[in-house]
């Protein structure tokens, strides 16, 4: 129960994050649940590999260049589920950083 209530928590996150964010388009909440579901799965399962890769670049930049990463997430993202565009990259990569923010806000009240 507790999963799918943060599923639901991050699908409302997307749509906050979407409406703040411009060039991000989320067409129902149905798009905002995959969108939640698939960049909850890549995070858990390339974006290590990723980190892995990059990790002289993230070095260099002190831990900076994990926005690019995400920003690339994101993208995919976008490329695979219908219903959510995303303009470009720096659209992407204010949209992950807000993302988090939101989400982090979403659940402390949860929290509560």
């Amino acid at each position: 129960m507790n999963i799918i209530i943060k599923w639901l928590l991050s699908a409302l996150a997307v749509i906050i994050t979407a409406y703040i964010v411009p060039g991000i388009l989320v067409a129902s909440f149905w798009s905002a649940l995959f969108v939640a579901l698939f960049l909850g799965i890549i995070n858990a399962v390339i974006k290590p590999i990723l980190i892995i890769f990059t990790l002289p670049i993230n070095i260099l930049t002190l831990g900076l260049f994990t926005f690019v990463i995400n920003a690339l997430m994101v993208l995919l993202t976008s490329s695979i589920v219908k219903g959510f565009n995303v303009d470009g990259f720096l659209s992407a990569l204010f949209f992950s950083i807000i993302l988090s923010l939101v989400t982090y806000v979403l659940n402390n009240l949860k929290s509560k």
